[in-house]
C-alpha cells in the first residue's frame, strides 16, 4: 500500500504534466476573488467527476449496450456487461486508482446488494428481461457491480475531498442503524414497513454532523444528511438511465418507460447510509471542532489514508 503522502504524479506518471499545468492555472485564476470562486467550482465539478470514474463507466456501458450491441450475439448483453465490469475493476486496481482496501469494501457491497437483488426479484419487486448464462435465480451477476459503484463513488469521494466530520456518531451506532435498514427491505414485505422510523433514526443520528471537504485551498462544509440526499438523487437519475436502457425494469414500466417513481429516492437514501457505514469501516472518520485538525472520533484509531493521496496542489 502506498504511504499516504506520496504524490499522486509519483505512482501515476501521466498525471505530472496535467498536475504541474492545473497549479499554473490555479495561480493564474486566484489572482481575482471571482475567478477563483469560478475555479474553485470547476475544482468540485472535475473531482466529482472523477469520484464517479467507476460509475460513469458503467452508465456509458449501459447505454452503449442498449444503443449498439447486436440483439443475436452469442454472448448476451448482461454477460458482456459482466466480463467489462469485471475487466474494468481489474484496469483500476492495476493502474492504482482503486486501492486494495477500497476494493474490499466494493465486494463486500457487491454482495450486499446481490443478495437484495436475489430476493427482490423473487417477489416481483423488479425484473431483468433479457436472458443470460451467469446468474442466480432471476439475477444477472453483473448487477452488483451497479451496487459497487456507490461504494466506489464513496471511497473515492472521501479520498478526494479529505472529509473531515463534525458531531459525528459513533460507528456502532451506524452499524446498528445500517443493520435496521438492510432488515427492512426483506420484512417490509411481510410485515408493516419500518421506514418513517428509519428516516426518523437516520436524522436523529446524522442531523447533527456536518462533513468538511477540501475543494481547492479551504475547507468547505454542509449537512452530512444534505450531502447524502444530494447523491441519493444522482442515484435516482442513474437508475431512470438504466430502466430507460431496460437494464432492469418495475412493475410499471413492463408496457412502457416511465420515470421511476420518486418514493424510490428514499429507498436509495437507506441505502447509502448503508454504504456510507461500509466506507467508513476501512476510513475512520475524523471529527474535529477545527476543520485544519483531525483527530479520530473517540475510542477509535484512525488508519493511515488509504489510497493514493495527491499532492497538495491537488488537495
Amino acid at each position: 500500500m502506498p504511504e499516504p503522502n506520496i504524490s499522486a504524479a509519483a505512482i501515476w506518471p501521466p498525471l505530472r504534466r496535467f498536475i504541474a499545468g492545473e497549479h499554473r492555472l490555479g495561480l493564474f485564476m486566484a489572482q481575482r476573488r471571482w475567478s477563483a470562486a469560478l475555479y474553485e467550482f470547476f475544482r468540485f465539478g472535475v473531482k466529482q467527476g472523477w469520484a464517479c470514474l467507476f460509475g460513469g463507466i458503467a452508465v456509458a456501458l449501459m447505454i452503449g449496450t442498449w444503443r449498439f450491441y447486436p440483439a443475436d450475439a452469442a454472448l448476451p448483453r448482461y454477460d458482456f456487461l459482466l466480463l467489462c465490469m469485471i475487466a474494468v475493476q481489474a484496469v483500476l486496481l492495476a493502474t492504482r486508482l482503486e486501492t486494495l482496501e477500497e476494493a474490499k469494501i466494493i465486494l463486500i457491497y457487491h454482495v450486499v446488494g446481490t443478495v437484495m437483488e436475489i430476493f427482490k426479484t423473487s417477489v416481483g419487486s423488479w425484473i431483468y428481461p433479457e436472458p443470460s448464462f451467469f446468474r442466480i435465480g432471476g439475477v444477472p451477476l453483473f448487477t452488483g457491480f451497479m451496487y459497487s459503484c456507490i461504494g466506489s463513488y464513496l471511497c473515492r469521494v472521501w479520498r478526494l475531498f479529505d472529509f473531515r466530520f463534525f458531531d459525528h456518531p459513533r460507528r456502532l451506532s451506524l452499524i446498528l442503524l445500517s443493520m435496521a435498514i438492510y432488515v427492512n427491505f426483506f420484512s417490509h414485505h411481510f410485515v408493516p414497513d419500518a421506514r418513517w422510523l428509519l428516516f426518523g433514526a437516520a436524522a436523529w443520528l446524522l442531523g447533527r454532523t456536518t462533513v468538511g471537504f477540501k475543494v481547492w485551498r479551504e475547507y468547505r462544509s454542509m449537512p452530512l444528511l444534505l450531502g447524502l440526499l444530494l447523491v441519493s438523487l444522482f442515484i435516482w437519475f442513474s437508475e431512470n438511465i438504466g430502466t430507460f436502457t431496460k437494464i432492469w425494469l418495475y412493475p410499471s414500466q413492463r408496457h412502457g418507460w416511465s420515470m421511476v417513481s420518486f418514493d424510490k429516492l428514499g429507498s436509495w437514501f437507506l441505502l447509502l447510509i448503508v454504504s456510507y457505514t461500509l466506507v467508513s469501516l476501512i476510513n475512520a472518520p475524523r471529527v474535529s471542532a477545527d476543520a485544519s485538525k483531525a483527530t479520530p472520533v473517540e475510542g477509535e484509531t484512525a488508519p493511515p489514508a488509504v489510497g493514493v493521496a495527491v499532492p497538495s496542489e491537488m488537495a
